[in-house]
């Protein structure tokens, strides 16, 4: 259903069982797909691909161009995967010519008032909490929660099942698997409870604890942990992530925190 205040570009691709609520501005060249529900007042723009399933809250602003000087009208994309959630007052702005789109995944969760902004690719199953900041070209993995009022600086890269605590400034990349918090962020341990909940065994996570051990707790700079991780520990998929994403790292990793204390103990 589509409520007769809104306005709907003609060109508009609409899918089945859509509904749309007053006083949205649907642009022409903007798909949405099946079982999607759009609040009112959002603003749908041009280069807006939304999957089946989504829900848009009141406010959102979904393909806005991108705030890039260097932006020079190129027709990019904003793309969001089925089964996500924008809250109210999010803004989402397309990609420019540096990767032609901005992603967000399936099943993800964006909270009232963040941002993303151009070239921004995120994973599926990720929550972004209220009022978090990510800058262009923020690559986010799968199942990454970020909680609130958090700040992402451009070209950061945060890994699969990261956890950002509240206010945190994220300058530098954040590993897979591990908890992140403070300003700047820094390294406060292991994404125990989120490894747990989607299925991690304890053997598996004490063998995530022992690469940032190596990683963190031995005096070694990066370049010295990843020498030792690779020539004098057991062959693994999980070590060969965290050092594969550490090595294509270009801003650096976060450093570790000096408040962690929990982060070396085995779980049983």
């Amino acid at each position: 259903m589509i409520h007769p205040q809104t306005v709907v570009h003609p060109n508009a691709k609409i899918g089945k069982n859509v509904r749309i609520d007053a006083f949205t501005t649907i642009e022409e060249d903007v798909v949405i797909g099946d079982d999607c529900w759009i609040g009112s007042n959002a603003t749908i723009m041009n280069g807006a691909k939304i999957g089946n399933h989504c829900q848009i809250f009141h406010g959102a602003i979904i393909s806005a161009p991108p705030a890039d000087l260097k932006f020079d009208g190129e027709k990019t994309t904003a793309e969001i995967g089925d089964h996500t959630i924008i809250r109210e007052f999010v803004s989402i702005h397309r990609g420019t010519k540096e990767k032609m789109k901005t992603v967000i995944g399936e099943h993800c969760l964006i909270m009232a008032y963040s941002h993303v902004a151009h070239d921004c690719i995120i994973g599926a199953h990720c929550v972004i909490s209220n009022s978090t900041q990510l800058a262009g070209h923020v690559t986010v993995g799968d199942h990454v929660i970020i909680s609130g009022m958090c700040g992402v600086n451009q070209f950061v890269r945060i890994g699969d099942h990261a956890y950002i605590g509240a206010l945190a400034m994220v300058r530098k990349d954040v590993p897979p698997f591990v908890r992140a918090g403070n300003n700047p962020a820094s390294f406060s341990g292991i994404n125990t409870v989120g490894l747990r909940r989607r299925g991690y065994t304890s053997e598996t996570i004490n063998q995530i604890m022992d690469v940032f051990r190596i990683l963190y707790n031995n005096n070694l700079n990066v370049s010295q942990a990843l020498e030792k991780l690779e020539h004098e520990t057991p062959i693994s998929s999980i070590k060969s992530t965290i050092v594969a994403f550490i090595r294509e790292s270009k801003r650096g990793i976060i450093r570790r925190s000096t408040k962690s204390t929990s982060d070396g103990d085995s779980v049983d």
